[in-house]
Parts: structure tokens; sequence; C-alpha cells
């Protein structure tokens, strides 16, 4: 199966990029960049090809491409790979607006190409294992979810409004609304928001907090923030606590971790051991047009998690709740 990246906007890139080559039966042909110095870098420092064209890369015999550009282009990148008969795997969120969302599943409907939304938070363990417990029961009917994605502050595009739709709520919202839509089954049907700008100065916000309501009848509180410092060691802490009638889960993905100090050189020192999700992200978006079946994270997924982010500033801007669905 042979690969191809467009754009290394976003910084994801580049663990996808070094999950491919890593990856049996799977080749990575070619980076396309239209930032000549970034894609050649990038093409040098994972072995391939620099495109200074999206069509050159797309003229290529590649069967799909991963999609990292700035959120705002995710439309039209779609829209050339679809033409070219290309699989798509495509970044968070994706896009900026609904409109350009629906169109996206639209045109790939409409080429026959598979198109995958990247959630790698899906296959965490952890995660996988909170899922399996709550279709078996154990936890009982859901009560109440507390989740939190906070990181660093990532800069480029990503606080430019336009490009990016947003700032740290539009970037960190839909990973845990993707997830408690897929592990409980539900939909996300009110959406109560505050958001500022506390940490940076920056154009977007890099602050807020979600009220959230479900369709099981659960409420769910969020906080999707950039308020980690720049020495942060991850781009966000990802956690969730479940409350069941019969049990409390939690789910943590950066526990997987050794955790460092030296007393002679004053310094911490974190390393990540658990499972590489984004590995196994794409192998799932290969493996769906190897096996020619429907792919695990569709285009729609990806727009009901645009719906939440969109609500969020829709609420934030009225300063009330905001019905979804």
């Amino acid at each position: 199966m042979k690969l191809g990246i467009m754009s290394f906007a976003h910084l994801h890139a580049y663990s996808y990029a070094d999950v491919v080559t890593k990856m049996p039966g799977v080749e990575l042909v070619g980076i396309a960049d239209l930032e000549k110095e970034r894609g050649k870098q990038a093409a040098q420092q994972f072995g391939t090809r620099y495109y200074p064209s999206y069509e050159g890369l797309l003229e290529t015999d590649i069967d799909g491409v991963i999609i990292t550009a700035a959120n705002i282009d995710h439309r039209e990148f779609t829209e050339m790979a679809a033409a070219a008969g290309k699989h798509i795997l495509c970044e968070k969120p994706i896009a900026t607006t609904l409109e350009d969302a629906k169109a996206m599943e639209k045109v790939a409907g409409e080429a026959g190409i598979k198109f995958q939304m990247a959630f790698p938070c899906r296959y965490i363990p952890a995660v996988q294992r909170l899922k399996a417990d709550y279709e078996s029961g154990r936890l009982g009917r859901v009560l109440a979810i507390r989740g939190t994605n906070r990181g660093r502050m990532p800069g480029g595009f990503f606080t430019d409004p336009e490009a990016a739709g947003g700032g740290a709520v539009i970037d960190h919202t839909v990973h845990l609304v993707d997830l408690v839509r897929w592990v409980f089954q539900t939909e996300f049907r009110e959406v109560y928001c505050e958001m500022d700008r506390r940490f940076h100065d920056i154009p977007t916000e890099d602050c807020g907090l979600l009220t959230l309501e479900l369709s099981n009848g659960a409420f769910m509180t969020l906080d999707p923030s950039w308020s980690r410092p720049d020495c942060f060691y991850t781009w966000g802490d990802l956690y969730m606590q479940v409350v069941g009638t019969d049990m409390v889960s939690e789910v943590d993905m950066m526990r997987q971790s050794l955790e460092r100090i030296s007393f002679d050189d004053p310094n911490y020192q974190w390393e990540f051991w658990g499972a590489n999700t984004d590995y196994y992200l794409v192998k799932d978006f290969v493996d769906c047009f190897r096996e020619d079946r429907e792919p695990s994270i569709t285009a729609l997924d990806g727009i009901r998690a645009l719906e939440v982010a969109v609500g969020a500033y829709e609420s934030a801007r009225i300063g009330e709740p905001v019905k979804l669905g």
C-alpha cells in the first residue's frame, strides 16, 4: 500500500509519517507541501520524495493520502484527493464549518473513496477497556462525565482564528466528544460554554469550560484549555472520570509513563511507554481499503464532533446554552 502526506502544517504529520515508515507492507511515497523548506526537510527526515505541488503527489500511483493541513484547507484537499480517487485519512477537526464538513462527506461518498477521521484516542487501551466495561453493563447507567484535555499552546496556524476555526476549544474539544459518542453510543444535545484568553497573547481563546447534556441523560463537563506551559511534556492530558450507577471509572491517556527526578542534576523527565495510538490509527485506515470495508471513524463522526465545537462558540457568543442536533 502506498501513501502520501498532504501538508506538514499540523504537528501530527510527523508522527503519522514516522509510523508509516515503520509499518510492514506500507510505503510513504511522498510529501507535498507548498512551504518548500518545511516539505523538503520532512521528506529528507522520513526518506521519501518531496513534491512542490499537491497535484504532483496526487498524480502518482498512491492508494491514499493523509491530510495534515491547516483546518481551513481540509475541504479543498479532500476535494482534490477525491477527484484523484485517493482514499483519505483527515486530521481533526474535520473542517472549520459544518458546511465544509458536510461537503467533504458528500464528495467522498460520490467519489467512492474511503474517508476516515483521525481520532487516534479511540485506540487507547484504557478507552477500549472503558467501552467494554460499559457494553458489558459493569458501569450501570452513566450519570456524569468529567473530562479534561489541557496542553501546550501549539502556535502556528492553530492561533489563527480563520485558519483553525477558533482556538483551544475547537482544537481540544473534538477528541473527547468523539470518545464519549463512540464509547457510550450517545449524542450531545446541548452545550453551554465560557471561553477566554488567559495564558497567551494570541488572537484566539486559550481556555474554556463546556457543560454538556447527552441524549442518554448524563451530563458532562470539559476543560479543553491550552493552559500548560511550553515545557509541559505532552500535547494534552486527555482524562475522563465516568460516574455510573454501579461503578466509577477513570481513563488517563498519559498514565502509561515513566517519571524520573535526578537529585544530582534536578531535572524532571517524562517518558511515555504506552500504545502508539497513531500507529493503530494509520493501520486501521490502511486496513479499511485493503479489506474494502467501511472506515472505523467516518466523516459523520467528524461532523458530529464539530457540531459540538461550533455550538460551544455560539454559546460563548450569546451567553446561553445552545441546542444541538
